[in-house]
């Protein structure tokens, strides 16, 4: 591979907003490599697989220092994660061979895409919902659930290996509905902790098939690793919500046409959902708190409820 600034600036791109958002390494890298630089689907997804083990420790180390990592969770997802990453490169073979294969492969990872923009809407969905029960319902001791885990790690793990999408994206969502009440923090710091290995089994495997570009991992490196340190420490700064949703419809686009949907279609379709993003963006008015019943009244005004006794009584006359 030889060496090119755009994929250095790609690299960059990418890596800032994995650093700003948690998301988006995968799914912006593989289909990156393929529509705009024209490199072939399978190589690009080793490849990309191969930047991820060199990317994903140093948002892992960051958590690990501040403590926000669930060992007990990471180690229910690697025993089935792992092998099925591995494996996900092998099954890729069954596809087909030559112009078949990697015109395949294109709809498998649209298909992963559009799997994770569901997967983005439902985390922010279930961030929104988290923030309007209030923080006292997050917990950063929550019980890990062992089997749901285990199917976590066997389906994340098989999606990473197929199509090197999912390892943020997926698997931190499926860890939500799984761990509803589990903190946000240690959701992220788990998930990027529990990536290194599987990506790595992902990449093994696209290395032995012979997929996987070492100069073109090498290439990408350059501008990610600066990137991802540089959106870390944006991080605090960006309105983080406004770029899960330019990643979102930038993610549902690619996926569109990565499936073969006719513009048409793919138009309206990012529309709709920036017209959604604004509204579901727009601050919520917060509720009048009601008064318990028999609670006193404010400034001389009933609460329209009567005493817990059941008795009515006279009001005082006001002073004027």
């Amino acid at each position: 591979m030889d060496f090119s600034w755009s994929m250095v600036v790609a690299g960059a791109f990418v890596g800032c907003m994995v650093g700003l958002t948690g998301m988006g390494g995968g799914a912006l890298m593989t289909p990156l490599m393929v529509t705009v630089f024209g490199v072939n689907p399978t190589q690009a997804i080793g490849s990309d697989l191969a930047t991820s083990v060199f990317m994903k420790p140093f948002g892992a180390a960051v958590h690990q220092k501040a403590g926000t990592v669930r060992w007990d969770v990471v180690r229910w997802l690697l025993p089935t994660g792992v092998p099925a990453a591995f494996c996900g490169a092998f099954l890729l073979q069954f596809l087909g061979e030559g112009d078949d294969l990697q015109s395949r492969v294109k709809i498998v990872i649209g298909a992963a895409l559009l799997l994770a923009v569901t997967g983005m809407l439902a985390r922010m969905w279930l961030d929104r919902r988290r923030a309007a029960q209030g923080e006292e319902t997050e917990d950063a001791h929550v019980p890990v659930r062992p089997v749901p885990t285990l199917v976590i790690g066997l389906v994340g793990g098989l999606v990473v290996g197929m199509t090197s999408v999912g390892s943020g994206s997926l698997i931190i969502v499926m860890l939500m509905l799984v761990h509803p009440r589990l903190k946000a923090n240690h959701l992220v710091g788990t998930d990027l902790v529990q990536a290194i290995p599987i990506v790595a089994a992902a990449a093994g495997g696209h290395f032995l098939v012979g997929d996987a570009s070492l100069g073109l991992a090498a290439v990408l490196l350059l501008g990610a690793i600066p990137g991802v340190l540089v959106g870390a420490v944006l991080s605090t700064r960006a309105p983080g919500a406004v770029l899960r949703w330019v990643l979102a419809i930038i993610l549902l686009a690619t996926g569109l046409s990565l499936v073969h949907v006719p513009e048409t279609v793919i138009v309206p379709a990012c529309a709709v959902l920036a017209a959604y993003a604004v509204i579901s963006s727009r601050p919520r008015r917060p509720r009048p708190a009601t008064a318990p019943a028999g609670a006193p009244a404010v400034d001389g005004e009933s609460t329209g409820e009567p005493p817990a006794d059941g008795i009515e009584r006279a009001s005082a006359p006001r002073q004027v």
